[in-house]
């Protein structure tokens, strides 16, 4: 939690804010996997597949850029797609099977890096990838199916000024790496630029397209810039504290926001949407400290004291586990946001029901906080 916080925060029952001190650590390295001694090789690669690779290598030699690219049919034979006579003629020589198309490989790979120039000095949006198809002999550019923001049309529209070089495909699901170093969930640390921790919220989207992602607003306070695993992910767009707690941060280019919220070992949450759950109701929480807790909705509408002249109005009491460094993270009632982490009550830095009594956290309502930024959530 932030320094001035760490003071009270030892206090029996006292109500605090529950941002986190930095805390480094170098990541664990992963061991080289050796196989075991008697172990099952690999099958050795078929001897005609074997062949057509190294005639493909002998071919890209001898044509150079006068070749678009080269591929194998359904029947195993080489195919090598250019756009003259000539060369066809060489293909042929060379035992393999030419393919006409219209553009040359020079208009093709300039397409491509048209484009790689466009998404590296602007953005690509949400468009998946781009590459020369030697089948179709025009740059493919692959998008989801469904996705009609602004940023991604505009980048589309410039590659459709190419005319028939490019071929547009919509295509299912979203790329992202798959170790998710560089996804964002609900629930995940992020380190402010000042030495302190927070949680992220939930991913949203303004309406003039901005990407942002929102988390308590005294994390926000003094307008930090944020980082995850070493990588920065923006600056602090909008700040509300107190009065109010909640904040925006700027997400750059480069990260995979996404409609899911962490839940620390078990599948993730998928958002749905948003609600304001009744009193009574079930509400889990994520955050980097204590991960995926659960409580119930004690009352709405509450005014919070956290000490010097910090007084926050309009939170959510409820009863799950909220600990140091948790603040800004995801509360969720089934797979509907209710609000994000604000602060709780804490026995020496601990829950209340670590010392045998009910806990007493607080949310920032996830509604209010957007309606302020002009922002909708990023769903699962």
């Amino acid at each position: 939690m932030s320094g001035r916080f760490q003071v009270g925060a030892a206090l029996t029952g006292i109500v605090v804010l529950t941002a986190a001190g930095l805390i480094a650590a170098n990541g664990a390295q992963a061991d080289e996997h050796r196989a075991p001694v008697g172990a099952a090789k690999l099958p050795t690669a078929d001897q005609r597949v074997l062949e057509v690779q190294d005639q493909a290598q002998a071919l890209d030699s001898k044509l150079g850029s006068r070749a678009i690219g080269s591929y194998v049919d359904d029947t195993g034979t080489l195919v090598v797609a250019v756009s003259d006579l000539a060369t066809a003629a060489l293909v042929r020589q060379a035992g393999a099977v030419p393919r006409l198309v219209r553009y040359t490989a020079e208009q093709l790979f300039g397409v491509q890096a048209q484009l790689d120039h466009l998404a590296t000095r602007s953005t690509a949006g949400r468009v998946k990838s781009w590459y020369v198809d030697p089948i179709s002999g025009t740059v493919v550019v692959s998008v989801p199916e469904g996705v009609r923001d602004p940023i991604t049309k505009r980048f589309l529209r410039k590659a459709q000024a190419n005319g028939g070089k490019v071929t547009v495909r919509r295509t299912p699901g979203v790329v992202t790496t798959t170790d998710e170093q560089f996804g964002l969930l609900g629930g995940y640390q992020v380190d402010k630029n000042t030495g302190y921790t927070c949680s992220l919220g939930f991913n949203a989207t303004t309406s003039d397209g901005a990407r942002i992602f929102v988390t308590a607003g005294h994390c926000t306070a003094g307008r930090p810039s944020f980082s995850r695993n070493g990588y920065i992910i923006g600056n602090t767009r909008s700040s509300s504290f107190p009065g109010n707690d909640f904040g925006t941060v700027s997400v750059i280019e480069g990260w995979d926001q996404q409609g899911r919220v962490e839940r620390w070992g078990a599948t993730d949450v998928q958002v749905r949407g948003t609600a304001d759950a009744m009193v009574g109701s079930d509400l889990c929480k994520s955050g980097k400290s204590t991960g995926w807790t659960c409580g119930k909705i004690v009352a709405r509408n509450v005014t919070v004291n956290y000490g010097n002249n910090k007084v926050v109005r309009g939170l959510i009491e409820h009863t799950a586990c909220v600990e140091a460094g948790d603040s800004g993270g995801a509360n969720m009632t089934g797979d509907y946001a209710q609000g994000i982490t604000s602060g709780a009550a804490l026995i020496s830095g601990q829950c209340l029901d670590k010392h045998g009594q009910q806990n007493e956290s607080y949310a920032q309502p996830i509604g209010e906080a957007l309606s302020a930024s002009g922002a909708s959530l990023v769903l699962g």
